[in-house]
């Protein structure tokens, strides 16, 4: 039975949205963290996300929906289960979407358990773009996209909130998201979406 809710939330800013906006530049950021406005913008989502009784809090595990889940959920009256889930993590062709170890990511955040990890948990095939950064292609991130939507339908929780990011969720839901903005997923509409570039 498929859940009768399920919230996607995009994550804060991170540092590299931000210098990425003010230069038009990859900053080299792996896995990059929020930023200060990132922060406020998790503290400010929380209100809203307290009034729905979550049984279950999926994020990536890249550090900014880490955190972006630590700022919303930590005290939800709810307490939700928190699960880490490497299917929606973002489309891996920025340093931003570079991963960390799974035994790195488990010293810093020793409240999310991420020990069903493998080690390295993101794309690290040879195919390498210009500045040195592993490139997910698209058939592989397509899969990934599928593999997550019917992840979510095997679910047994009611009410699911999902922590992630802007390219995974338009592949997911047809819409591109801002910082720390919700979205409800409907899982029987598959988006038309624009050819890949």
């Amino acid at each position: 039975m498929a859940p009768t809710r399920i919230i996607g939330i995009r994550h804060g800013e991170s540092t590299f949205n931000a210098h990425h906006r003010a230069t038009g530049r990859d900053p080299g950021h792996i896995d990059a963290r929020l930023s200060e406005l990132g922060h406020r913008q998790a503290a400010a989502a929380r209100e809203a996300m307290r009034q729905i009784p979550f049984e279950l809090v999926v994020t990536s595990p890249l550090t900014r929906a880490i955190q972006t889940t630590m700022g919303i959920f930590e005290e939800h009256p709810a307490k939700p289960r928190m699960l880490v889930e490497v299917l929606h993590r973002e489309c891996q062709e920025s340093s931003c979407d570079v991963g960390r170890a799974a035994s790195v990511l488990a010293e810093e955040f020793p409240d999310f358990d991420v020990g069903h990890l493998p080690e390295i948990w993101w794309h690290d095939a040879d195919e390498v773009q210009a500045k040195g950064y592993p490139v997910e292609p698209p058939h592989l991130f397509d899969q990934r996209v599928a593999g997550f939507r019917e992840w979510l339908r095997a679910r047994p929780e009611t009410t699911i909130a999902v922590v992630g990011h802007s390219t995974f969720f338009y592949h997911l839901t047809g819409q591109w998201l801002a910082n720390c903005e919700a979205i409800e997923i409907d899982l029987d509409v598959e988006p038309q979406l624009r050819a890949y570039a």
